[in-house]
C-alpha cells in the first residue's frame, strides 16, 4: 500500500427539510474524523420521494468551506453540463480560497435525466455528454491559470466514471483522483487500461488516487490490495446516520501505518 487509507462521507443533500440538518451532519462527520466531506450535484433526490426536499451543491460547498477546519470538501461529482466551465473554475477557485486549500474539484459527464429536463439543459447522449466533459476540462484548466488571485494551490481534480475509451483517457490527462463503481475484477482490468492511457499521454498513473464507494468492512481490504485508498460512505437525510462511517474510521485507523517521528 503506497497511500494511507482515507474515509470520506457523502452528505447527500436530499430529504432534509431544513439546511440545519445538513450543517449538523457535516459537523458530526468532521468531529468523527473523516478525511473528506462530499455532497453531490443533483437537483432532485435520487432515492425515496423523487420530489422530496433537496438543496443545491455548490452554494452548499461554500458553506462547508466556512464551517469546517480540517476536512477536504467537494462534490462527488459536479454535473458536466450544468455550468459554464469558466464560471465553474471561478467558483472552484473561490471555494478553494474560502477553505484555505481544501477543495477537491469532482467532475463527471452527468447521467440523471430529470435534472436536465426540469432545469432546461440538453440531455443529449452519453457520447455528447462525454464530449462536453472533455471540452469543459480543457476550458476549466485554462481558466484556472488566468484567474486573479490564483487558487491557493493546484486544485486536485477528481473524475468519476469508468468508460475505458473516453473517460479513462480524461482521467489520465487531467485527474488527480479517479472514482469508479467497478467491482474488484473490473477494477483490475480498468487499472490496466488507465495505465495504458497514462503511458500514451506521458502521465504517471501512480499519482492518481483510486476512489470507490464503501464496499463494507469485509471487502474493503481487498480493494486496498487493488490500489484503492479513498472510500466514501453515502448518508441521506433527514437522519444522516454516521454509524457506518464511524466503523470505517476505526478500520482506517487500524490499517494505516503509524506515523514516523524523529529519525528512521
Amino acid at each position: 500500500m503506497t497511500r494511507s487509507v482515507r474515509i470520506g462521507v457523502q452528505i447527500q443533500p436530499q430529504h432534509a427539510p431544513n439546511y440545519g440538518l445538513i450543517r449538523d451532519a457535516v459537523l458530526r462527520a468532521e468531529d468523527a474524523g473523516v478525511d473528506v466531506v462530499f455532497n453531490w450535484d443533483h437537483f432532485y433526490p435520487l432515492t425515496g420521494d423523487p420530489d422530496g426536499a433537496h438543496f443545491e451543491c455548490w452554494t452548499m460547498l461554500g458553506a462547508f468551506a466556512e464551517q469546517t477546519e480540517r476536512v477536504q470538501i467537494g462534490a462527488l461529482v459536479t454535473g458536466g453540463g450544468y455550468r459554464n466551465p469558466d464560471l465553474l473554475a471561478d467558483m472552484a477557485r473561490t471555494v478553494d480560497h474560502i477553505s484555505d486549500g481544501r477543495l477537491i474539484l469532482g467532475l463527471g459527464a452527468g447521467w440523471f435525466e430529470k435534472d436536465y429536463d426540469e432545469y432546461g439543459y440538453e440531455f443529449g447522449t452519453a457520447g455528447s455528454r462525454l464530449a462536453l466533459l472533455k471540452d469543459n476540462l480543457a476550458r476549466l484548466s485554462a481558466r484556472l491559470k488566468q484567474l486573479n488571485p490564483q487558487p491557493t494551490r493546484e486544485i486536485p481534480i477528481l473524475i468519476g466514471g469508468g468508460g475505458e475509451k473516453k473517460t479513462l483517457r480524461l482521467v489520465a490527462e487531467y485527474a488527480d483522483l479517479w472514482h469508479t463503481f467497478a467491482d474488484l475484477d473490473a477494477l483490475a482490468h480498468k487499472n490496466k487500461v488507465l495505465a495504458e492511457h497514462c503511458a500514451a499521454v506521458g502521465s504517471d498513473q501512480s499519482r492518481i488516487e483510486r476512489s470507490v464507494h464503501w464496499p463494507g468492512l469485509d471487502q474493503a481490504p481487498t480493494f486496498v490490495e487493488a490500489g484503492v485508498s479513498l472510500f466514501t460512505i453515502g448518508v441521506s437525510g433527514p437522519d444522516y446516520d454516521l454509524s457506518e462511517v464511524e466503523r470505517a474510521i476505526r478500520w482506517r485507523d487500524e490499517v494505516n501505518p503509524e506515523p514516523v517521528s524523529g529519525l528512521a
